[in-house]
């Protein structure tokens, strides 16, 4: 980034203007300004509504989406230049944790046939249930909500297997592995979570012989993309029990459609796309806007820059 400003940076809120992120905007040390020839971007519309130019003196623009697929298919993300891009990863991190922890319980311990069930059956659903306490959890893209997840499990008992593109050790984890060894992660954890972002390399994440290398009674949990997962394959490995189950937010397609085998299979909760429910979406955004416009004011590195070249 470059060095602080002498000067209180202007910035274009856009194509709204909420009074909590001009509150938080301005609190940071910046000034609102309508026309988008300031200092930085922070926009609250879509990908279609953005500017088709951004002038010159834009050198930050903010988006309110930590996903980002949909920003490089519009032709918006672009590579070159100076200007820096960032999203709005991390921003929902712990209430995405939350979820996730929430599904994995109701899985493990299967929430969904008891709170279905007509009749006392003590001993059917005591013998299925499970524990998380002891049991190894991977989380394949372990990024912010991961992070924040990795506590939640510790506090439950169960150790997490970080699965990241670098490799570097993740604090909490009790290993890390890099991307290129994720084959060796499927056969080892006894649940996995989903949390990588949703790219070209990582469509269809888990197909056929990923689910096949699972251990059979292994609950498998996507918070983040539903392209990450071949439905398919998904649908015939829950019918013929080659995994325990699974617990999605996210689907492909989505919306998940009225008829679909994933509606009815026992072993597959649905939740639609509800892990950042709207309650705790405009608190957290306007906490990750201000920080960033902190850090843009003292001239520090901004949290959640988009990669790019790599799509995320």
């Amino acid at each position: 980034m470059a060095s602080p400003h002498i000067h209180r940076p202007e910035i274009h809120l856009g194509p709204t203007q909420p009074p909590h992120l001009v509150d938080a905007i301005e609190r940071a040390g910046a000034t609102v300004v309508d026309s988008p020839k300031a200092d930085a971007i922070v926009w609250t519309g879509s990908p279609d509504q953005f500017p088709a130019t951004v002038p010159d003196s834009v050198r930050w623009v903010q988006l309110p989406s930590a996903g980002v697929e949909s920003w490089f298919a519009s032709g918006t993300l672009v590579g070159g230049g100076s200007r820096v891009w960032t999203s709005a990863a991390g921003a929902y991190s712990s209430s995405v944790a939350e979820h996730a922890l929430g599904l994995l319980i109701a899985a493990t311990r299967h929430f969904p046939a008891q709170f279905a069930a007509e009749s006392w059956d003590q001993a059917g659903f005591g013998a299925i249930s499970r524990s998380l306490r002891g049991a190894t959890v991977a989380i394949v893209g372990c990024g912010g909500i991961g992070r924040a997840l990795i506590p939640m499990l510790t506090s439950v008992g169960a150790d997490t297997l970080a699965v990241t593109r670098s490799g570097k050790p993740v604090d909490g984890a009790i290993e890390t592995v890099g991307a290129d060894n994720l084959a060796e992660v499927w056969p080892r954890a006894d649940h996995i979570v989903l949390g990588a972002p949703a790219t070209s390399d990582t469509r269809y994440l888990v197909g056929r012989p990923e689910l096949e290398a699972m251990k059979s009674d292994a609950w498998l949990i996507n918070i983040a993309r539903g392209s990450l997962i071949d439905t398919e394959a998904l649908v015939a490995a829950l019918r013929d029990g080659e995994i325990a189950g699974a617990a999605l937010d996210v689907t492909e397609p989505e919306p998940l459609p009225d008829g679909h085998p994933l509606w009815t299979l026992p072993n597959a909760i649905i939740t639609p796309h509800v892990a950042n429910p709207p309650s705790s979406l405009t608190p957290a955004f306007a906490f990750h806007v201000g920080e960033n416009v902190r850090r843009f004011v003292a001239g520090d590195e901004l949290n959640a820059v988009i990669d790019l070249d790599a799509g995320y």
